[in-house]
């Protein structure tokens, strides 16, 4: 399985941004997809993630403000996530990952910065 995300960047408090992840390679009728981030001297956590049916999960700090989506296509998957009423707790390294038949895939990591 393969991970391109793309997205993310500098943007002011109350701003949006949107952040992309393809992925090729897996069973996606399977698989469980998500962004994880990372804040500096924090754990990394699941900010957002979408089952292969499309049931949606997301940790509180972020409901009504963040909305996880995936695309299927032919051999391939884009899972998208916009960010809305972006905070500057928000700011922090975010990762695609992928979930798929008990191996977990990463992708690499894309910096989201918000300014107050």
């Amino acid at each position: 399985v393969q991970l391109q995300a793309s997205g993310g960047g500098l943007v002011q408090a109350g701003g949006s941004l949107r952040l992309s992840c393809a992925a090729s390679g897996s069973s996606f009728s399977t698989n469980y997809m998500g962004w994880y981030r990372q804040a500096p001297g924090k754990e990394r956590e699941l900010a957002a993630g979408i089952s292969s049916g499309g049931s949606t999960n997301y940790i509180e700090s972020v409901k009504g403000r963040f909305t996880i989506s995936r695309l299927p296509a032919k051999n391939t998957v884009t899972v998208y996530l916009q960010m809305n009423s972006l905070k500057p707790e928000d700011t922090a390294v975010y990762y695609c990952h992928c979930a798929d038949h008990g191996m977990d895939y990463w992708g690499k990591g894309t910096q989201v910065t918000v300014s107050s």
